[in-house]
Parts: C-alpha cells; structure tokens; sequence
C-alpha cells in the first residue's frame, strides 16, 4: 500500500515536497526554542503552554474524529493519554519552558538532543531491547561528557544569564528523560487506530495538566493581560501553528515518505539551528568549553542515530504515528 501511494507522486514534486518537510521540520522545531523565550517574557509559563496544546490538540481532535479510521475512544485510551500527555507536555515542554528562564534557548536546545541516551537506555532496561553495542556505548559515554562540558562552561561569565544556570540546565535533562518515558510507554499504552486523534487527545490530556499546573502554582494571580507584549502574543500563535501544526504535518509526512535513518536526523539539527537563531536574533552567546561541549555532544548523538536509526525514530515518534509521540517542543 505504502508503494502504492508513493508511486503516484511525480518524482520531481515528491523531491519538492521531502525538501520543504525536512526544512519544516528542521527549521520549525529548532526555532521553537526561541520561540518559547519571547513567551514567557509577559505571558505566564505554564498557561501559556498549556492554551496552545489545548488548542493545537482540539484542532488535531476534530480532525482525528473525521478521519476515516476513527473509533470512539474508550476509557483505557483516555487513561493513556493522560500517563503520555503528563510526561511529554508538563515533565517535557513544561521543563523545557521553566529552564528557559535560567538559560539560554541554544543551551536549552543542545541539552534536549540528549534525549537520544535516554531513549536508548529506557529501550533496553524497560523494554528488554537489544543491548547497546560498543558503538552505542561509546556514543552515550561521549554524549554524557559533552553535557559536563556544557554544564560546566554554562558558568563562566559570558553565557550568565540568570542566577540559577545549574537549576535550569537540570531541568532540561529531567525534560529529556520525561519526553523519553513518555514516547517508551505510549509505545505499548492503548491508542486510537487514527494517530492523528491519538495526537489531539494527548496535547488536550499535556494542555489540561499544565492548565491545573499554573492554577495551582498561582499563575493567574497578579496576570494583567494588558501587560503582555505583542511579541509574546505572536511568539505564542508561531509555536501554535507553525510549531505544533504545520511541523507536526511536515514530520508526519516524512515517516511515511522517507527513511528513518534520515528523519532521526533532526537530533541533531535541531540544537545547531537553535544556537544560530539564538545568536543571530537574541544575541545569545556561548563561551569556548560551551561550544566545544556543543559539538561533542552533536557528534554523540550522530553516532548514537546512525547505529540504532530505526528504533529510535520509532520510539521517538511513536505518539505521533501508531502510539504517542509529539513534537519536542
């Protein structure tokens, strides 16, 4: 059926259109990081998060529900969407979003290409999958150096943004592994045949718990919507429809039309298109050890992907097309 559907696109458009996805998701998801620091300069971090994912999986729910696999979902699905939604969007982009008032977007970005390890890790020790080999072993050894690296040069003056850099960069980690557990269980959690709808009741499940999360730590007291920025609102709708929308197509499309071992590359790209931006548009700067750290762990986890490609695009995206995984951020 795939080869089928694949032999129906003129070639040229098909080259077209695997050009425009990869850049999509490329230069989409690693814009994001920035994105989420022009939003949480006036607008509170967790509602803010959470209104987007409720109405990005709204938006993927009505479409889900007029699909043609559709089925109603029952209540085990519901129950699962929930466990995912929580990990991937309260621990995942709810971390993300905390950390990036203490550090950097690029840094941010860099310690969240981590989540490679964990997910090679969980795949083994959860899911009794094949053991790492030595190749793998060392990419994780090297990977786990770069963020010693990263989280010791993060201090040295010129990157000091805030004064709770460690707290920030330890969040980010705990977000990685967050969005690893995440994507492991909802490989085998009941979902909805239509991974589209899995989609939208997971980002509505993830947008709920960070709704009650900013309610319970007090978000809405003191918020003055007159207080925030025109550039915090459209930092918000781009995460909306260019983040969580049109990339999520972009990557959706490419898993059916392209290898795995090149889709797994955005890992890796990601993080670098996340410092340039950072760079270029909010003047964020890295110290030598950071970059250095920077490369290193860039360079792990290429060796990690190219070695275990397939399974980690599979358990990396499992929300997005047979179980539960979403965009990163």
């Amino acid at each position: 059926m795939q080869e089928k559907r694949n032999a129906k696109i003129d070639p040229k458009r098909k080259v077209i259109l695997l050009i425009a996805a990869f850049a999509a998701v490329y230069i989409l998801w690693g814009s994001t990081y920035l994105a989420i620091k022009y939003v949480i300069e006036t607008l509170p971090s967790f509602i803010s998060t959470g209104t987007r994912f409720l109405l990005a999986g709204s938006t993927l729910f009505i479409v889900g529900r007029f699909s043609k696999n559709y089925e109603k979902p029952t209540l085990a699905q519901w129950r699962a969407s929930f466990v995912v939604g929580i990990l991937l969007f309260l621990g995942g982009t709810g971390g993300v979003v905390m950390a990036e008032h203490h550090i950097t977007s690029g840094l941010a970005a860099l310690l969240v290409a981590t989540e490679p390890f964990w997910i090679v890790l969980l795949s083994w020790l959860w899911l009794k999958g094949t053991r790492p080999d030595w190749k793998v072993a060392l990419g994780l050894l090297i990977g786990f150096a770069g963020v010693y690296l990263l989280i010791g040069g993060a201090g040295d003056g010129a990157a000091a943004i805030g004064t709770n850099q460690t707290f920030g960069m330890v969040l980010i980690i705990a977000a990685a592994l967050c969005w690893a557990t995440g994507s492991i269980y909802g490989m085998r959690a009941p979902v909805p045949k239509s991974p589209i709808l899995a989609s939208g009741m997971q980002m509505l499940a993830g947008g709920s718990s960070l709704i009650l999360a900013g309610t319970l730590t007090g978000e809405w007291t003191g918020f003055e919507i007159g207080s925030v920025s025109l550039n915090s609102c459209l930092a918000l709708a781009y995460l909306l429809v260019f983040g969580s929308l049109i990339a999520f197509t972009a990557y959706s499309w490419l898993l059916k039309n392209s290898r795995p071992a090149m889709v797994a590359t955005y890992a890796y790209v990601n993080p670098v298109i996340a410092v340039i931006l950072g760079w270029a548009i909010a003047g964020e700067s890295f110290t030598g050890r950071m970059l250095l750290g920077a490369g290193v762990i860039v360079g792990s986890v290429v060796l990690i992907t190219s070695q275990n490609s397939e399974e980690v695009v599979e358990e990396k995206v499992a929300l997005i097309e047979s179980s539960m995984e979403n965009c990163p951020t």
